[in-house]
């Protein structure tokens, strides 16, 4: 027989939800590159304390030999569960700015049943605006701004903040399902890809998250006090530098991907990256190595096991 149970059930302790509001939608999944999507999630669980308003049913959307979830063991009993969580929340920025913030896992299963539940929650909570922020790698020095590529329906901020705009096919992510729907509806809806430094993209990049969040902030409006990351983004470039001055490779490494940033910025676009801490080189090789890094990813389940992103 088989199990079957609700996509999702309304919090207990639920408030009252202004209408008008921003959806903030930050999801793992495919890639995530410098730990971008994951180190939001934290931020804004931590830092901004949401209160969730619809729970997500693990049962039916996970996958949890994919993805276990952690249980803690003492000596001799085991002490903490620690279930994976998806939920649409209300949470409130620095100024006491008001958004919706749906956060969490990408759903292994039931993509169509998740878009159309979360359609039909925003309309009848009237969001005003949706934006989504994901992470990939790209050969770009940390040394300069973190460019965009931004797609969706506000041409604004695609023209304004999208440094990067390849004609390409990739495997979607969930987000991309959500935004490609939003998007068929007439909503104003806008996805940012943050192109990570590929070098760094293996590790917990705190200007990924920063970026991020500066991403969503021209978006919305919503301010964010992202101190606690910017004091990490600090320590962990002094670590970086360290690495690179000594590395003659390393050196040159950088100096050839600055010579390519600097060209491509100058000549090929008339975007502006959002924030100060690493970009792009030419279009051909920004093509050439998404190229390679798909052809290199695993295939079918083992896609699933990272973070959040492809290409929007």
């Amino acid at each position: 027989m088989a199990y079957s149970a609700p996509l999702y059930a309304r919090a207990a302790s639920a408030p009252p939800v202004p209408s008008g509001l921003p959806l903030v939608i930050a999801l793992t999944g495919f890639t995530d590159a410098g730990n971008a999507v994951s180190r939001l999630i934290e931020y804004f669980r931590d830092d901004l304390d949401p209160t969730p308003l619809y729970v997500f049913s693990n049962d039916v959307l996970l996958d949890y030999r994919a993805r276990r979830p952690i249980i803690s063991f003492s000596e001799d009993h085991l002490s903490d569960y620690q279930p994976a969580r998806l939920e649409l929340s209300l949470a409130h920025d620095a100024i006491g700015q008001h958004f919706l913030l749906l956060a969490g896992y990408e759903p292994d299963f039931a993509w169509d049943a998740f878009v159309e539940a979360i359609l039909e929650l925003s309309a009848s909570l009237q969001v005003a605006s949706i934006t989504w922020v994901h992470a990939i790698p790209m050969p770009v020095p940390h040394t300069r701004p973190i460019g965009t590529t931004v797609s969706g329906t506000r041409s604004d901020l695609v023209e304004a903040h999208s440094v990067w705009r390849p004609h390409t096919r990739v495997p979607a992510t969930i987000g991309h399902l959500l935004e490609y729907r939003f998007a068929e509806a007439g909503a104003k809806v806008a996805g940012f890809v943050l192109l990570v430094p590929h070098y760094l993209g293996d590790t917990e990049y705190p200007a990924a998250a920063l970026a991020g969040m500066d991403s969503i902030a021209v978006a919305t409006g919503l301010v964010f006090d992202g101190d606690g990351v910017r004091e990490e983004n600090r320590e962990y470039l002094e670590k970086v530098q360290e690495q690179v001055s000594g590395s003659d490779e390393l050196s040159r490494m950088l100096e050839g991907l600055e010579e390519r940033y600097d060209s491509y910025m100058a000549g090929a676009t008339q975007a502006t990256p959002i924030i100060h801490t690493g970009d792009l080189p030419s279009a051909d090789e920004l093509a050439a190595e998404l190229e390679r890094f798909l052809a290199n990813r695993p295939s079918g389940d083992e896609d699933k096991r990272g973070g959040g992103g492809g290409l929007g």
